[in-house]
This record gives structure tokens, sequence and C-alpha cells, in this order.
């Protein structure tokens, strides 16, 4: 793959994982710079592509990984769970929201990807380097929990 073929192809799934980022990471600027920083990851380590039919699934596993480690950041500077910066913070206190931000790092990605990135299950295993009955535990285990927790506020 040449460098005008990975724009290409980048450009195409930018608004994708924007998103995915941003439901990650919650804030605007932070998903828009993990999201740059991914792409610039990949476009390094092009090389070591081997098949670029998984473009998509290597590009979005680069991005995972960066919002993991601004999640990292996160705590380490924090010690405590940062609150969006955005102007948008009423649509961020959903409850729905909250409650997939409450969610297992290993959870939460599984929900991000399948429900608010549009990804298959299969590409969302793919994507995470897990089994897919694994990605369809965790989904079901995420499901639950979710349940639970928009149970319990919608009662009180």
């Amino acid at each position: 793959m040449d460098k005008e073929e990975f724009a290409r192809r980048t450009e195409a799934i930018r608004g994708r994982l924007y998103r995915m980022a941003y439901l990650y990471l919650g804030s605007e600027a932070d998903a828009l710079e993990a999201v740059d920083e991914g792409v610039y990851q990949a476009l390094r380590a092009l090389h070591q592509l081997r098949q670029t039919a998984y473009f998509e699934t290597w590009l979005t596993r680069i991005v995972l990984n960066q919002c993991s480690r601004e999640l990292r950041r996160r705590k380490r500077l924090a010690g405590e769970e940062f609150l969006p910066e955005t102007a948008g913070e009423t649509f961020d206190a959903l409850p729905l929201r909250e409650a997939v931000r409450a969610l297992p790092e290993e959870l939460r990605s599984v929900i991000v990807l399948r429900f608010f990135a549009g990804y298959t299950q299969a590409e969302t295993a793919e994507a995470l380097h897990i089994p897919q009955g694994t990605a369809a535990s965790r989904q079901h285990r995420a499901l639950a929990l979710l349940r639970l927790e928009l149970g319990e506020e919608g009662e009180a």
C-alpha cells in the first residue's frame, strides 16, 4: 500500500474513528488528538501491514490503543475520572453514555465498537485481537451490566 492509498482509505473511515474515540474518551479534543496520533503512528508503521484487506481493522486497533494510553495518562495525572470538556455536556450526561463509560475497559471497547462505531461482531473481535466467542461473551456481560445500571436509574 502506498501513501496515497493510505490517505484515501484513512479519510474514508476518519469519521468512524473519531466517533469511536469520542465515545471512548468523552472529549472532543482528546478524540481528535487520539485519531490524529493513531493515523500518524499507522503511517509510520505502514510497512508492517501485511494484508491490506485488514487495513481498517489495523488502523482501528491503533486508534483504540491510543485511546487506552490517554485513559491511563488521565488516571496517572488525576487519580479520578475526567469530566468532558466539550460544550455538549448535556448530551454526555445521558444515562446510557454514563453507563457505558462506567463499564470496565474490556467491556466498553466491545460495546463502543459494536453499537456506536457500527462494527460487526467479527470485525470487533478482529480489532480487539480476541476470539469472536470472547467478543460475544463480553458483549453479553456488558449489555447485562448496562441493563442493570439503567434499570436501577430508571426506578429512582
